[in-house]
């Protein structure tokens, strides 16, 4: 049973998470499952989604892992018809899938020229992997959203959370396309909630700052566990000068799926980031 910050009474409301077997997302399953909503967990893998299922059975929430890839429309719609027979309709989507891919990703800060026969500069980005990260991130985020929210239309208390990031204020080296489709994210929040906000469908996103998750692992630590170069200038960044955890997130996320509490909140992002995004470096 995990601690939350405050309750809130979610009782019998669908929450459909993508994302749902990574670190934040399964956290976030577990804390909403504490609030008495049913939670359907979708994953591209079913057994890390089915490890937060079997925490949150244990405690005796309402859970359950559906294998679905949110970049092809077919998958998700069989993934909507199981929930909808196994939950009912969808109330709350959480949409957190996401990631980087190495090949799209720099070596090098600043590019030099000598740099181009020695390391993987910006002119060897790979364009399907570039894709890629675009799709998974913008394209895994809109088509959950075509699918699961014709459920909440003209529905009390409906809301969308999208997963934005730290990049989509200031792109962060090396990362060129995972800093553009995280952009693209924090803009998509905002159309949709202009788009949505006559039919009672609320959408907000969440930038993560920086938290140490299996993801990131490499990025943040060296093989012996001390911190990586990256992770010092990160830490040096923010002001409260540490990683956040993921209990430090959730807070954020029942403030936004609580119609009581945030049922005029619309379009925001909100920086979940020690005050990283604040700081001028200054």
């Amino acid at each position: 049973m995990k601690k939350l910050p405050f309750n809130i009474d979610l009782t019998d409301k669908v929450v459909v998470i993508t994302g749902a077997g990574g670190l934040i997302c399964g956290e976030f399953a577990l804390a909403l499952s504490q609030t008495g909503a049913k939670i359907a967990l979708l994953d591209l893998n079913a057994d890390a989604a089915n490890k937060y299922v079997d925490m949150i059975s244990e405690n005796g929430g309402i859970a359950k892992a559906y294998k679905c890839n949110v970049l092809e429309k077919e998958s998700l719609n069989a993934v909507h018809a199981q929930v909808n027979a196994d939950f009912g309709s969808c109330d709350i989507l959480i949409n957190g899938a996401g990631g980087n891919n190495p090949k799209a990703t720099c070596d090098n800060e600043y590019f030099k020229p000598e740099n181009l026969d020695n390391m993987t500069t910006f002119f060897d980005l790979e364009q399907s992997k570039v894709e890629f990260v675009f799709n998974l991130n913008f394209i895994g985020t809109l088509l959950p959203t075509q699918v699961f929210a014709l459920d909440m239309m003209g529905k009390k208390g409906c809301s969308i959370v999208n997963i934005s990031s730290m990049n989509a204020f200031t792109p962060l080296t090396k990362i060129p396309a995972y800093s553009g489709a995280k952009a693209a994210i924090s803009n998509f929040t905002q159309w949709l909630a202009v788009h949505f906000s006559k039919v009672g469908i609320r959408c907000n996103a969440i930038a993560p700052g920086f938290f140490e998750t299996a993801q990131n692992a490499k990025l943040l630590r060296n093989e012996d566990g001390s911190l990586s170069d990256r992770s010092k200038k990160i830490l040096s960044a923010t002001p409260m000068e540490r990683f956040g955890t993921t209990d430090e997130i959730i807070g954020t996320l029942l403030y936004l799926v609580c119609e009581d509490a945030s049922g005029f909140v619309n379009g925001t992002v909100i920086p979940v980031d020690g005050g990283f995004n604040a700081y001028s470096g200054v």
